[in-house]
């Protein structure tokens, strides 16, 4: 059964913690980036039902208990974007003109690979705002960002079976 994305709650948790690190997650700035970790945690807010399979799933429970989808760029998108309905938030492509608040963009800012997670918090005038980790940016345009491409994901829902 598919519940709700609270777009609001994703995006007020966005804003809140865009420019600090919530002690209850690990901030992996040092290790690689919290850029995935933060996007993780803002899905959650939005009501995310973690799912707690370690290889195909997507939770959280301490720095040594996470699957890999909660931290890397590449294994969240394939979480989000996968066919099948097992439990937690899941998604699709669409173009940036149909991105909303609350939703997702991934950035590829080398040629082998995207590389960095951001979330929407803003469209204003056409213009897309996000709130981001590793380079912490609190509702700053998406058009501020270097990229070579952008895939933006549409949170559909959530799966909670």
């Amino acid at each position: 059964m598919a519940v709700f994305y609270d777009r609001r709650a994703a995006v007020d948790y966005a804003r809140k913690w865009a420019l600090g690190a919530n002690p209850k997650f690990y901030h992996f700035g040092g290790i690689g980036g919290d850029c995935t970790n933060f996007i993780s945690q803002c899905l959650l807010a939005g009501g995310g039902v973690m799912n707690y399979d370690y290889i195909n799933g997507w939770f959280y429970n301490s720095v040594s208990s996470r699957s890999p989808s909660w931290t890397g760029v590449g294994q969240l998108m394939n979480f989000l974007l996968r066919k099948s309905s097992t439990k937690g938030p899941y998604g699709k492509i669409v173009n940036l003109n149909n991105i909303e608040e609350g939703d997702i963009i991934q950035l590829r800012q080398n040629p082998s690979h995207f590389n960095h997670s951001v979330i929407v918090t803003k469209i204003m005038g056409g213009r897309i705002f996000v709130c981001a980790h590793s380079n912490d940016a609190k509702d700053k345009p998406l058009d501020e960002f270097f990229f070579l491409e952008a895939l933006p994901i549409h949170i559909e829902g959530i799966n909670n079976y």
